[in-house]
């Protein structure tokens, strides 16, 4: 609804006027502030703006989004101003909500690894807050245009900019680990995420009740059909609250996994239980190699074999078929599991492995797109530098001994040499190269904001609390808020002050009491961002 058509609406029913002589322009202005009625309306319009950014990529893979997860609404709200401050769009741009930072720095049990230890319902919450975050960027925002209004000579300009005003909401990537429990526990938890908001899920491949990092060692994950289970009560989650368009990204750790819990019946030759067990490391039965009592066989290939399993009950895999399950996970979860996007967690950040595996995928799924986690776990300087010493030792440009093979080559005398700048420039490249060559539609980084923060608050105490003292708030803070335009510098403003003063005067008239007066400090900022 556009202003105009808002307050006609108002004006129709109220001929008379509205109760208790309100303003039918306050009104119509709450109604426009008011962008979305509820956060289910929020998951459903943001599961169909991802939906067209899907089809649009599947035109273009230039046409990739983007995200950086947060750990607070206001980390996602200052995201997102600052995009729409670059760009003036927010086209394209997402948040994610990681469950390691949740669990590292969002739950009432402390600062805790990634392994589903914290409670479920802090996720919801994260997602909750978020959208009040980004809603409230919305409110101040349009507030601001209609304190315009009321001074304006030129009506017509500024009704057409709140009317073209495009809301800070954006669509949230949400993290729901391995579903935090059994199938219908999964299916619980995914309707709370929807209803606080979330428009897309994912989930990953993992034992629920031992669910490990993605970039961490002793990962466990679980049969097919029991993954495939929990990609279905996660669609029937978005199906039952409406969400028609809801997308399910399914995360397969397979390349990092070299274990699982349980061996799945198997009721014919090649169903999806078949494929998964020809993966086990085993040792055929024989004579020299009987059945001792507690042992455990399984028929493969005509013969009877032991698979290898640790004191812990755990199976393990063979090695150096990462690859192959990968595959074969991401094909079930797309063909048999109703999956949207794939997620498959690597080691290192590897073009031509990420595009190797794709490209088997699409054999049999060739719509296939991913997700790809652009994670902070990885050391990008050492891993890219070594990916271009090792193409130019191929292909004769350098010797071996040119340059160092370990963490040596990381060095900074290296940032200005010609193999760290190949370096940077794939760094630059790289998000772009993996959208075209590896079919990833969803670029993110999951840490960025729990490194940023460390990163702040590390520099701003050395040089607060050393030489520099306030200089080290002022040059690093808001020396640069000032003159980049960081909107947040005038934080009374930012937080909603305004709204509040135009509220009371709404209601009161010139009996407000308004906190925006000759003698807030705010003015100090008026021109400056």
């Amino acid at each position: 609804m556009t202003y105009s058509n808002t307050l006609k609406s108002l004006e129709k029913r109220y001929p008379n006027g509205a109760p208790a002589g309100i303003n039918l322009e306050d009104l119509a202005q709450l109604k426009i502030q008011n962008t979305f009625e509820t956060h289910l309306d929020i998951a459903k319009a943001m599961a169909k703006v991802m939906r067209a950014d899907m089809a649009a990529y599947d035109k273009d893979s230039g046409a990739f989004t983007q995200s950086l997860g947060c750990w607070s609404g206001f980390h996602a709200q200052q995201m997102m101003r600052a995009i729409k401050r670059q760009k003036g769009t927010l086209d394209k741009a997402y948040v994610y909500l990681s469950g390691w930072m949740v669990a590292g720095l969002r739950n009432r049990f402390g600062h805790l690894p990634d392994q589903s230890m914290h409670e479920k319902t802090s996720v919801v919450d994260l997602i909750q807050e978020i959208y009040t975050s980004l809603r409230q960027a919305d409110e101040v925002d349009l507030n601001d245009l209609f304190a315009e209004l009321k001074i304006t000579d030129n009506r017509e300009a500024v009704i057409a900019k709140i009317d073209a005003h495009e809301t800070y909401v954006r669509p949230i990537i949400a993290d729901i680990d391995a579903g935090f429990g059994n199938v219908h526990a999964t299916y619980l938890l995914a309707k709370e995420m929807i209803k606080a908001g979330a428009c897309c899920i994912q989930i990953e491949n993992q034992v629920s009740d031992a669910k490990q990092c993605g970039h961490q060692d002793g990962k466990v994950t679980v049969p097919r059909e029991d993954f495939i289970e929990k990609l279905r009560a996660v669609r029937m989650a978005f199906e039952e609250l409406g969400v028609d368009d809801g997308v399910i990204v399914a995360r397969t750790d397979s390349l990092g996994a070299g274990l699982t819990q349980k061996i799945p019946v198997s009721r014919e030759a090649g169903d999806s239980a078949a494929e998964y067990t020809k993966w086990l490391e085993t040792t055929p039965v024989s004579n020299s190699e009987p059945l001792a009592d507690g042992e455990m066989a399984i028929q493969m290939n005509g013969q009877l074999h032991k698979p290898v399993r640790l004191p812990n009950g755990l199976y393990k895999f063979q090695e150096g078929t990462g690859e192959d399950r990968v595959v074969e996970d991401c094909i079930a979860s797309l063909n048999e599991g109703g999956a949207d996007l794939l997620w498959i967690e690597t080691a290192t950040p590897n073009v031509a492995q990420i595009a190797s595996m794709v490209n088997r995928i699409r054999e049999k799924a060739p719509h296939a797109k991913l997700t790809y986690n652009n994670s902070p776990s990885f050391n990008w300087t050492l891993n890219l530098r070594k990916q271009v010493r090792e193409d130019w030792i191929a292909s004769g440009e350098i010797q071996a001994g040119d340059y160092p093979d370990n963490t040596q080559l990381m060095s900074a005398a290296y940032d200005g040499d010609k193999l760290g700048l190949e370096a940077d420039r794939r760094l630059q490249n790289f998000q772009t190269d993996i959208a075209r060559e590896a079919g990833v539609f969803h670029n993110l980084i999951t840490l960025p904001t729990f490194h940023g923060t460390a990163k702040v608050m590390n520099d701003l105490s050395l040089g607060y609390f050393g030489e520099e003292k306030m200089l080290a708030y002022v040059k690093n803070i808001q020396r640069e808020e000032i003159r980049t335009n960081v909107s947040a510098v005038k934080h009374q403003h930012e937080v909603g002050s305004n709204l509040g003063d135009d509220f009371k005067e709404m209601t009161g008239g010139d009996r407000a009491l308004k906190a925006g007066g000759a003698h807030n400090t705010m003015n100090q900022f008026e021109n400056a961002a």
